[in-house]
């Protein structure tokens, strides 16, 4: 006696048909599972074997063997119990009615109730686009699976649910949510709050803007992570497409909220500096994604930057200047994506009050170039924005006035990026800083006294070309926050001032 069911498995971000095969044959009772399956996989025959006895069904006395296909990809998790458990019960004639439009995907537990599983989102993708009409999924990735509405989802709790449907003895209501309007977020928080620092908001303001990197040095209590916390209050909002593709990074990650259909707001991700180089990239015995990609279409956040593992810090590059992170394992090689906005806080000083108006640095010229030496040149030269944050003066801090709220400014940066939106569309680009070279070529049109500085700021700095190219991109959300369809000089000469601190610290002499 033979059967098979559908399945789906995910590698990476991406997600695979699966066909479970099952074989019964007379012989010595066994039970062997095949298909490169892993130690959880393996698992599934006796939490299976468990199930059918507990649900008053028949095991077969048989010889049995499952196959779970294509056998050269490693199969991993509980996500296999579902349709392993479907093709025992069809393959022994016990499961009547035809499953051929169905797909499965479902861990058991010993009494037939069917537990949550990660990867739900990628995997329903998957089976839509390979034309599978209906898939069952655990009832607790209900909310997830609500969020494609050409595929029947259909949500189960125990085995006798899927059995019942199957049969057409009691249908199952596919799960349907069409309400994905964007809500307005209420923060607890608001740029309302700072007090000073208007240099510092306006580089955030651009940040935001345009989706560069920012770097912010200053002694400690100026006010970095209380801006930098801010900085959610004043991004634009997300696309149905940005939403989805954040939403399949948490899924497979098992970190979407409970009660969380879609992640609608941008994510803030705040690392410790004690994290390791694997968990900031990603990977593991089964690769997962890291930091990095949790942050994919929101912000990295990375406080005491000088104090992060070199490596870690270096793992940094290729995301930054790709908006990819690629893992590679023994297991094989993986792509999670990692379009993310990095903002950096850092002391100018061990001691942190190097270039302090009142307070004296304590710490000798060596011990400063050693602090500042820890974040090299390659990693400096891909961050945008550098961006000095000096203490507050009392006057200011005692001043009774409400700053400009986050509201107000969110609006400026949500007119700078419908600019963007219209100048990229159907490019895939989706803000200044992903500009392609060729593209920074074609829309950042210099006047000719915008054009005549940056070619002296250029000789006299020694700029990199990648520096070159980032103050243009600078420029043109400058430009775009005025309106401005070209760049003008005034533009330019704001965009030099945001790269000017690497000379001021690190070309400290001795």
């Amino acid at each position: 006696m033979y059967a098979k069911v559908k399945s789906l498995g995910v590698f990476g971000l991406d997600a695979f048909g699966v066909t479970v095969e099952c074989d019964i044959s007379s012989g010595l009772p066994r039970f062997d599972l095949v298909g490169l399956p892993d130690a959880v996989v393996k698992e599934s025959r006796e939490r299976v074997r468990a199930s059918v006895k507990n649900c008053h069904l028949e095991f077969p006395v048989s010889r049995i063997t499952v196959n779970i296909a294509p056998a050269d990809i490693k199969k991993e998790g509980s996500v296999y119990d579902l349709p392993v458990f479907i093709a025992i019960l069809k393959a022994s004639g016990q499961l009547k009615g035809d499953t051929d439009a169905f797909a499965f995907v479902g861990e058991l537990s010993l009494d037939g109730e069917i537990r949550g599983v990660n990867g739900v989102l990628p995997m329903l993708i998957k089976a839509r686009d390979s034309g599978v009409k209906a898939v069952f999924i655990p009832k607790e990735n209900e909310l997830e699976g609500s969020v494609l509405d050409d595929i029947d989802v259909l949500p189960v709790q125990n085995i006798f649910e899927v059995m019942k449907h199957i049969s057409g003895a009691e249908k199952i209501t596919p799960c349907y949510n069409k309400e994905f309007k964007q809500k307005k977020t209420e923060y607890a928080i608001d740029f309302s709050d700072v007090k000073g620092q208007q240099e510092a908001k306006r580089a955030l303001e651009i940040s935001a803007a345009g989706g560069h990197n920012c770097l912010m040095i200053g002694p400690p209590g100026a006010g970095k992570s209380m801006l930098a916390k801010r900085l959610p209050t004043i991004l634009p909002d997300m696309s149905f497409e940005e939403k989805l593709e954040t939403t399949k990074v948490y899924s497979i990650a098992g970190r979407i909220p409970k009660g969380t259909a879609l992640i609608d707001e941008r994510p803030f991700r705040s690392p410790h500096y004690t994290v390791s180089a694997q968990a900031l990239a990603g990977g593991g015995t089964t690769i997962k994604p890291g930091e990095i990609s949790l942050a994919h279409n929101g912000v990295l956040f990375m406080d005491e930057f000088p104090e992060f593992d070199r490596r870690a810090k270096e793992s940094l590059r290729q995301p930054i200047e790709d908006g990819i992170v690629n893992i590679s394992r023994a297991s094989g090689s993986v792509t999670y994506p990692s379009n993310i906005m990095m903002i950096c806080a850092m002391n100018p000083c061990p001691c942190g009050f190097f270039g302090h108006p009142t307070k004296e640095c304590k710490c000798t010229s060596a011990a400063k170039k050693r602090y500042l030496d820890k974040i090299s040149g390659p990693i400096l030269d891909r961050i945008d924005i550098h961006i000095e944050v000096t203490p507050v003066p009392y006057d200011q801090l005692s001043d009774k006035t409400k700053g400009e709220s986050s509201e107000v400014i969110k609006k400026r940066v949500d007119k700078a990026r419908a600019f963007q939106r219209n100048r990229f569309k159907g490019t895939g680009i989706t803000c200044n800083a992903k500009m392609t070279p060729q593209m920074t070529k074609d829309f950042c049109l210099l006047s000719d006294d915008a054009n005549e500085l940056l070619k002296v700021s250029f000789e006299k700095l020694g700029m990199s070309a990648r520096a070159y190219d980032k103050i243009l991109r600078i420029a043109r959300t400058i430009a775009d926050l005025d309106s401005s369809e070209n760049i003008e000089i005034h533009h330019i000469a704001e965009a030099l001032q945001y790269r000017s601190l690497d000379r001021k610290y690190w070309n400290m002499e001795d």
